[in-house]
């Protein structure tokens, strides 16, 4: 696997945490832990997926999928509806 650069992988990850946070009312730590445990950030990391292409509310979009419906490739970013 050929991982995201790390400046570019901790902007998506405080952005989307940040979404995360303002959206759910979770905690910091548990807002963390949760992102960065999901499919999607494991897609993110992995630069074969091309994900740095998509802006962070896009990839919040994909780990809301992910929490509904169990797969974060049922977003629409990534479906292209």
């Amino acid at each position: 696997m050929q991982k995201m650069m790390g400046e570019v992988l901790f902007y998506y990850d405080r952005e989307v945490v940040k979404m995360i946070i303002d959206k759910y009312g979770l905690d910091p730590m548990e807002a963390i832990n949760s992102f960065i445990c999901s499919e999607t950030h494991a897609m993110l990391e992995d630069r074969k997926y091309g994900m740095d292409e998509f802006g962070y509310p896009a990839v919040f979009n994909m780990w809301e999928c992910e929490k509904v419906t169990g797969n974060p490739r049922n977003s629409i970013y990534i479906r292209g509806e």
